[in-house]
């Protein structure tokens, strides 16, 4: 493909790098990614997605737009209170870069059509705000072989990692299953500073944009949280786990299924860890 001359000018930035070039400016723009989420962190990725341009995004999110959302959720504008958050995001992508096709999913991410979306799409980046769908991404992502972009955000704390599938360690080789009902409160009794998803799901979509250019380091095996009120990044090294339910040497999740209450994503402990 022959780059347009609004496209030599809109992705210059990019282009005049050499790990990207016109080669991978064209990965890009040939690239599908899947958003599962259009709230707090699937705002600012899809955003730099799709300003990166990011030829196919898609998003999947059953929920409309509240006022309380709003602080964080920042894709989304007041006059879209009671929309279709991917109805929003569409809009909102189709004003910023017209280079980018959206297909929205106005449903759950469910075990029944989970497969089906993923197989779409060349990079998943899981942007929900609840342990049963990470737990659901994380299954599929597996079944179907897709790369994996994790993060998480609880108040004050945010972490991420990218997972390829049966090369690196998944969400099971860390946390083998949900919390126990009433360890983690939800999300509204929570509460989570605005800005913390915006650095969280902005590092994700540079995840995502590092793994379709095949450029740099990807965040395998290996977490990294941030702590807001201490302005510190910690890394914490993980590990495939041979006792894992999902890749393990000997797998007992056959098939997909939805597990867990809901409750926000930050686990207190990490197991199969040690700090780097």
């Amino acid at each position: 493909m022959a780059f347009t001359e609004e496209q030599l000018v809109r992705y210059s930035r990019h282009i005049i790098l050499p790990e990207v070039g016109g080669k991978g400016q064209k990965k890009i723009l040939n690239a599908k990614v899947l958003i599962v989420g259009a709230g707090g962190l699937g705002s600012p990725i899809a955003l730099y997605l799709a300003a990166a341009g990011i030829g196919t995004i898609g998003i999947v999110d059953a929920d409309a737009v509240d006022l309380s959302n709003l602080h964080r959720q920042i894709i989304h504008h007041s006059s879209d209170i009671g929309r279709p958050k991917v109805a929003s995001a569409q809009a909102k992508i189709g004003l910023l870069n017209p280079d980018v096709r959206v297909v929205p999913y106005l449903e759950n991410l469910t075990a029944t059509n989970a497969i089906e979306i993923f197989n779409q799409f060349d990079v998943v980046v899981d942007g929900t705000d609840n342990f049963p769908a990470k737990f659901l991404i994380n299954d599929a992502a597996s079944f179907s072989g897709k790369p994996l972009v994790h993060g998480g955000i609880f108040r004050f704390e945010g972490q991420l990692f990218t997972i390829l599938p049966h090369i690196s360690a998944c969400y099971r080789c860390v946390f083998p299953e949900p919390p126990p009902p009433g360890l983690i409160p939800t999300c509204q009794e929570a509460g989570v500073l605005g800005g913390l998803a915006g650095l969280i799901g902005t590092l994700q979509g540079t995840e995502a944009l590092k793994l379709i250019l095949g450029i740099g380091q990807p965040l395998t095996n290996r977490i990294l949280r941030y702590d807001s009120l201490t302005t510190q990044f910690r890394e914490i090294a993980i590990q495939p786990n041979p006792n894992c339910p999902l890749c393990g040497n000997h797998p007992t999740i056959q098939t997909l299924e939805v597990q867990g209450e809901v409750v926000c994503t930050i686990p207190p402990t990490v197991t199969n860890q040690s700090d780097e």
